[in-house]
């Protein structure tokens, strides 16, 4: 291989999988194990959530609030929730590009329950990101620069047929050096796909959705909720360092243990998250169901957890309640303080506060609501 120079196209961007044999060294399989132990407790508290549904709506939207926000592309846990099951003309751009990447995950999850991560599918993730059709790029691929010098410091491969070779080389090694732990694969695969940059936007974003559906394909996850893109924005300067170090120097082993204490972090974090949203949903019901009787069913408190900017079809598209009862419901559980009525255009949406906040807050924690047990609640 040629000496790397940024300011040319990478065409010599060598091909998987690394050379050596350290890609598995006594430090990066001692974290394997580590992270491999992490997703099989976030597995395990996801199983405790009595629907999986209240989990799968949100947090894919988390992890497409940061993946997009890595991107510059800003919006809020909010306008996420308030726009994910209305017709999308009403959101921002941001928000509208957010929720066309949450799309992206969902579609692609169920993708690749059927079938093998491929090139093709590539492709379409990153269409239904942009929310057009896209190819790959024929022309030059953006040229990466430092933010605080703007020298460059990356050009991407160019050519079609060199970046379906590539490609072509990143999809036989996810799928035939079965040899390799999922984990170190998904940590070079990642690395690979962003270093041949195929498309003329929304390649990180792709990457990142595909290594969530990468760990659900080897069976590692059962559902995309590995909120990854956290562990991005909070370390993104060693990200890019270390990406860029594989480029110059062929430093895989900093690399992929980087990559894999991220998975046990993010793991670690997220099962705390949901072991939160189980407590919160027991604790509501069980408010509801003293200070509410008449109004308390399993299946409400639910929905206010798969949707907590409810409106009153929910309730009624849902079996609950018929539409003006649907209405006092809502009202009922405003005026004991479970959720806020907020007007959005022509229609009120009933906005559940704690969970967002629960959502949207670094720290998986809440307060108990007011004049009642503790206890948790257990379905009859």
């Amino acid at each position: 291989m040629e000496s790397f120079d940024p300011q040319k196209p990478h065409n010599d961007l060598p091909d998987l999988p690394p050379p050596g044999d350290w890609i598995e060294t006594r430090d990066i399989l001692k974290q394997t194990i580590s992270a491999r132990v992490a997703l099989a407790e976030l597995k395990q508290a996801a199983e405790l959530i009595p629907n999986a549904t209240v989990l799968v709506n949100a947090l894919p939207l988390l992890e497409a609030q940061a993946s997009s926000e890595i991107e510059n592309i800003v919006t809020t846990t909010d306008k996420l929730f308030e726009f994910a099951d209305i017709a999308d003309d009403k959101a921002d751009a941001a928000t509208k590009e957010a929720l066309r990447y949450r799309t992206a995950l969902y579609e692609g999850s169920k993708m690749v329950q059927r079938k093998m991560l491929t090139t093709d599918m590539a492709i379409q993730i990153c269409s239904t990101i942009k929310g057009r059709e896209l190819d790959l790029r024929a022309g030059s691929g953006t040229t990466l620069t430092n933010r605080m010098s703007g020298k460059v410091i990356y050009t991407p491969p160019v050519g079609q047929d060199l970046l379906q070779a590539k490609l072509d080389n990143w999809a036989d090694f996810m799928h035939n050096r079965t040899d390799v732990d999922p984990l170190i694969r998904m940590a070079i695969q990642h690395y690979q796909f962003e270093a041949i940059h195929p498309f003329e936007d929304g390649n990180g974003r792709t990457g990142r959705i595909l290594n969530v559906l990468f760990l659900v394909q080897a069976g590692l996850l059962d559902t995309p909720i590995l909120y990854l893109s956290r562990f991005i924005i909070h370390n993104k300067a060693p990200y890019y360092r270390l990406l860029l170090k594989v480029t110059e120097e062929q430093a895989w082993s900093e690399w992929i243990l980087f990559m894999l204490s991220g998975v046990e972090e993010t793991c670690a974090w997220t099962t705390d998250k949901i072991k939160a949203i189980r407590e919160l949903m027991e604790h509501t019901a069980h408010y509801v169901q003293a200070k509410l009787p008449k109004v308390y069913t399993w299946e409400l408190v639910e929905l206010l957890f798969r949707q907590p900017y409810c409106r009153i079809h929910n309730l009624v598209d849902n079996g609950i309640a018929k539409r003006q009862t649907a209405s006092v419901y809502l009202k009922s559980l405003c005026e004991l303080g479970i959720l806020r009525e907020i007007k959005s255009g022509r229609e009120n949406i009933f906005v559940h506060p704690k969970y967002i906040e629960l959502l949207s807050g670094e720290e998986n924690v809440w307060v108990y609501y007011s004049g009642v047990e503790t206890e948790s609640y257990a379905e009859d």
